[in-house]
């Protein structure tokens, strides 16, 4: 639990939230924060580990720098380690997830949950998790797949139990119609997004008007309301039957939506009109001048999506954009009992969503539990042996630094680390030396 100066708390165990609300004052010190929120960023997951696996690292170096040897020999002793880490993992460690199928994803995101708060209630947001990013699937340009975190929309909403949680295929806007006389479900729709105010037109301030004729006052109120009524007219001829706006719309304007039968949405976030206008292929239009001076709205700037529908979702009612044409989406719908905890069930479901997008874009998983760790320090071990310069010294300490994992794994579960990670090595070592046909070998 932390309490800023300002006096807002946060309950969390995410291990890049932590060290992002800590005031570091230390050099070193502040590049673990930012390696832990570099790790956030990229991988979405692991940041705890990051920091520890460098903290041990930084350690070892020390202790190398003690026994007069230069750091640069140790950073490329370092350097060569991770090189050939990575190359055993991925030659020998690494398993396709195609082999696997979806019950390898349910079981990655399980791991990523297993520390978190919704680690209790895995088998529920596991797979609804992978359904989200499964329904996110799309194929840029050059022809990769790719599964975007950020097309996964997850809504917060007080109240119930954790498991009333629910996955919706579509994009999810915690908005409801402007007017209950409007169309609550609007098919092929065509989306206008909007980044303007669609009330009455006021003078600016300081704007000063002389009149002569008190007739001419109602003329200018009259253009007033007419302008606005103006722009509604032309967004409705290019062909939008569903509006969605940041700011607000005056009952003058409903009326015109309501008789043309469009649905219309106000105070909409800006965040997700971006990711809509995304999603959908519209253009988020923040003033409808051209470069000539007049007002016009060209049906081009409109997306599309099969269906537009407002859906009493729990006790809130919700605006679902469903089938969009460009990017698909899907959202998720967090219940809980209060601020805190959605918030860090929030966090929880964003580094899952991580976890299961890089499994999916990679293609390939690794075994847990500090098994990985355990195999690159034998491996290391053995190859620092056959180096003949002064980076076998940094070379060994990596190994060594690697085992902190699995021993931090078995303290958090309150065994005998010294033993359990003796035994663990012992098996690796076998199976390492093991000759080819061995049952050792698998």
């Amino acid at each position: 639990m932390l309490v800023d100066n300002v006096g807002d708390v946060t309950i969390s165990n995410d291990g890049a939230t932590i060290l992002s609300l800590l005031e570091v004052e230390h050099p070193a010190g502040r590049i673990f924060v930012d390696l832990a929120q570099k790790q956030d960023k990229e991988v979405g997951d692991g940041t705890t580990s990051v920091v520890v696996i460098a903290a041990e690292l930084l350690r070892r170096a020390n202790e190398l720098v003690k026994m007069k040897i230069h750091p640069t020999t140790i950073i490329t002793g370092y350097r060569f380690a991770c090189r050939e880490a990575v190359k055993f993992m991925t030659e020998q460690l690494s398993i396709k997830v195609d082999t696997l199928g979806r019950e390898a994803l349910v079981n990655c995101a399980k791991t990523s949950m297993s520390s978190k708060i919704i680690g209790s209630d895995d088998d529920l947001f596991a797979p609804m998790a992978v359904d989200a990013m499964l329904a996110v699937k799309t194929i840029n340009n050059r022809g990769e797949t790719k599964y975007p975190v950020k097309a996964v929309n997850v809504l917060k909403a007080h109240g119930k139990s954790a498991r009333e949680s629910i996955f919706v295929k579509g994009y999810a806007l915690n908005c409801t119609v402007a007017s209950q006389a409007m169309k609550t479900r609007i098919p092929n729709a065509k989306i206008a997004c909007l980044d303007m105010n669609l009330q009455k037109t006021r003078m600016h301030m300081g704007v000063h008007i002389v009149i002569d004729d008190p007739s001419q006052l109602e003329d200018i109120r009259k253009r007033e309301s007419d302008i606005t009524l103006e722009r509604v007219r032309k967004i409705l001829a290019a062909g939008a039957n569903v509006i969605l706006t940041t700011k607000g719309i005056d009952d003058l304007c409903l009326k015109e939506f309501v008789e043309a039968g469009a649905m219309a949405v106000r105070r909409c976030k800006k965040e997700d009109l971006k990711r809509i206008a995304k999603a959908t292929g519209a253009t988020l239009v923040s003033s409808l001048a051209n470069l000539e001076g007049d007002e016009t709205f060209e049906p081009t700037l409109l997306g599309t999506a099969e269906e537009v529908v407002q859906e009493r979702i729990s006790d809130d009612e919700l605006i679902l954009v469903k089938g969009t044409k460009v990017v698909n989406s899907s959202s998720i719908i967090l219940r809980g009992a209060n601020d805190y905890m959605l918030d860090e069930m929030e966090r929880a479901l964003h580094d899952t969503l991580s976890v299961i997008k890089r499994t999916l874009e990679s293609g390939t998983v690794v075994p847990g539990g500090g098994a990985v760790e355990s195999a690159l320090n034998i491996y290391l071990e053995n190859f620092a042996t056959t180096l003949e310069s002064r980076e076998q010294l940094a070379m060994a300490e990596f190994a060594a630094a690697l085992l902190v994992i699995p021993k931090q794994l078995a303290v958090n579960a309150a065994k005998d680390a010294t033993d359990l990670v003796a035994k663990l090595r012992s098996y690796h070592s076998a199976a390492q030396n093991a000759p080819t046909g061995d049952r050792k070998k698998v």
